[in-house]
């Protein structure tokens, strides 16, 4: 489901910050090379992720599903000079492409790859991070937020991505698609967590900006 029109993406697009010479090199590799070259980030959202990043000024970011590097490089863009980002993606095979645009980013040195589970994973960076940002299995999205809670506190930003599900979260709900349920249960949760406050914004699958209070 498109929720804007390819034009009046493209005007957005054109109003907003140009996306940085490294990710547009970024994407055209990705299309080239890499199989469902859709999940990339793009150009408004990475912007936008940009942007909020440089808000919150974080000293540590946990992001989990890396794909081919582009929310990451977004989101370093934020950095304090000491902090660090840690990304985990479960594809080993991507870890070189990866790794080349951090590098060519100019945040190569403070950001940390991983690959593995997540939920392994988590719990052995033992940091408090200030920004996370969810873009993995979405099946999995209650049990990501179950893990990085500990390792959150008041005033971390917690952004979660895909969450509208191309419009399947305002469909009828086929029994069998379990995706589509417990993403419904995890907007519900976020939406009516006690120590959150969150909105979910209409940016283009649906990026969700939750707070600890």
């Amino acid at each position: 489901m498109h929720f804007l029109s390819a034009t009046l993406e493209d005007y957005i697009a054109e109003n907003s910050q140009s996306e940085p010479e490294v990710l547009t090199a970024l994407t055209r590799e990705t299309h080239l090379k890499v199989v469902q070259p859709r999940m990339l980030t793009g150009h408004f959202q990475g912007r936008t992720l940009s942007l909020l990043s440089k808000i919150i000024y974080p000293k540590n970011i946990l992001e989990i599903g890396t794909y081919t590097g582009y929310s990451a490089i977004c989101l370093a863009e934020g950095l304090q000079q000491q902090g660090a980002l840690h990304t985990i993606d479960v594809n080993a095979e991507l870890y070189a492409i990866q790794r080349k645009y951090f590098d060519k980013s100019g945040y190569g040195e403070r950001i940390v790859q991983h690959t593995g589970n997540a939920l392994e994973i988590i719990p052995e960076l033992d940091k408090t991070f200030d920004l996370i940002f969810i873009d993995a299995e979405k099946k999995d999205y209650i049990k990501y937020f179950d893990a990085i809670m500990p390792f959150t506190k008041s005033g971390t930003v917690i952004l979660s991505d895909n969450v509208l599900w191309s419009g399947k979260v305002i469909e009828k709900l086929n029994p069998k698609d379990k995706t589509t349920k417990i993403l419904l249960e995890y907007n519900r949760r976020l939406a009516n967590h006690p120590l959150l406050e969150t909105v979910l914004l209409p940016i283009r699958d649906g990026l969700t900006l939750s707070r600890v209070k």
